[in-house]
């Protein structure tokens, strides 16, 4: 079981580093305030499944003063519970810059403090935090996928779940799926649409899978799209995607698209690495493989 404990700076990036924990299987609380903690530490204590994982994100909006620093310091100091701290920062003219971007108030100004004069404040009183923590990165030249990349490496899980895959068939002339990654165009393959004992079937159908496979062509096609997909899946998973789309279309979505989408799903659902999910639009069919 791992708790983590996500800190730092307004505007630095807590938000994105909870919602990378959160795709990577861990139980998150944002916001939480100080005094409620003993009682969550308590709650992870007797979870009885142990290999749960928990995160709790702190910040200036519950740490407004001092003693709730100490409280939180104190806290930590009596549990037995393995932990790890994360502290998130950024270099005080890059927060200006996104606080001023953004237009969004900071959790410490007030009228008689200005938004760089609140930015100082709360560094200087979440310090004791920065001093203690297992890990402290710098956002101020870090995009967020490198940053997604900083935690998964820092906390050493993957997500439960890996990347799920989607193959969706559909029918140009129906329209194109815009929610899509990729989109394959297959009207050029031979159509069982114009063979009048196939036309009611579907590419689920055996009859119609023995007559698109007789063609080399389809084969063909199949294996270009299985090849693009087998080079280049890998990278998005070390890009920590979650999800990938892929569309299969051909005129009407009955025969063809439906035909490779099942080959397609097949293929990758057999090797057990990913989600994989079979969506065919036009039939309304959906199915989950694995």
């Amino acid at each position: 079981m791992k708790f983590v404990i996500v800190t730092g700076l307004s505007g630095s990036g807590k938000t994105i580093v909870l919602n990378s924990l959160e795709d990577m299987g861990i139980s998150c609380v944002d916001n939480l305030p100080v005094g409620l903690l003993p009682a969550f530490i308590e709650h992870i204590n007797n979870q009885q499944n142990q290999s749960n994982s928990f995160a709790v994100g702190v910040d200036a909006r519950t740490i407004t003063e001092e003693y709730d620093v100490k409280v939180l310091l104190k806290t930590l100091s009596l549990t037995t519970i393995a932990y790890q701290i994360l502290f998130i920062e950024a270099d005080n003219r890059e927060l200006l810059k996104r606080f001023s971007e953004t237009r969004r108030k900071h959790p410490l100004t007030r009228k008689d403090l200005s938004l760089e004069e609140a930015v100082k404040y709360e560094r200087q009183l979440i310090q004791p935090l920065a001093d203690i923590a297992d890990l402290r990165i710098n956002t101020s030249q870090t995009h967020i996928h490198q940053l997604r990349n900083l935690v998964h490496k820092a906390i050493e899980l993957r997500p439960k779940q890996g990347l799920s895959l989607l193959f969706r068939s559909f029918g140009f002339k129906h329209g194109i799926p815009f929610d899509t990654d990729f989109v394959f165009d297959v009207r050029c393959l031979p159509n069982p649409h114009w063979e009048a004992d196939l036309k009611k079937f579907t590419g689920r159908d055996n009859n119609v899978i023995e007559f698109l496979q007789q063609y080399p062509k389809v084969d063909k096609m199949y294996q270009h799209i299985l090849n693009f997909l087998e080079t280049w899946i890998p990278e998005f998973v070390s890009d920590n995607r979650s999800y990938l789309t892929i569309a299969i279309g051909c005129t009407g979505g009955q025969h063809r698209s439906v035909y490779l989408a099942e080959q397609l799903a097949q293929h990758f659902s057999e090797q057990q690495k990913y989600g994989v999910l079979v969506r065919h639009r036009e039939l309304g069919i959906q199915e989950i493989r694995n």
